[in-house]
């Protein structure tokens, strides 16, 4: 595995552990000023990760 490849999926590891904590937020008992805060933020990591899966893809080698 390339040096590349290895970065992009400690990347996204981390990236899915931080959307965890998001979850669990918006899994919690209603506040609305965390849940909003949670919500925006683990949308935005969900959009990242999403990022980084097509990153990786691209970085995964041609069979032909």
């Amino acid at each position: 595995m390339n040096e590349r490849l290895d970065i992009l999926k400690k990347a996204r590891d981390r990236m899915i552990e931080d959307r965890d904590t998001h979850a669990k937020v918006l899994a919690a008992p209603f506040d609305r000023d965390n849940a909003e805060r949670a919500r925006n933020k683990f949308v935005e990591l969900q959009m990242l990760i999403d990022a980084l899966d097509r990153a990786i893809s691209a970085e995964m080698p041609v069979s032909a």
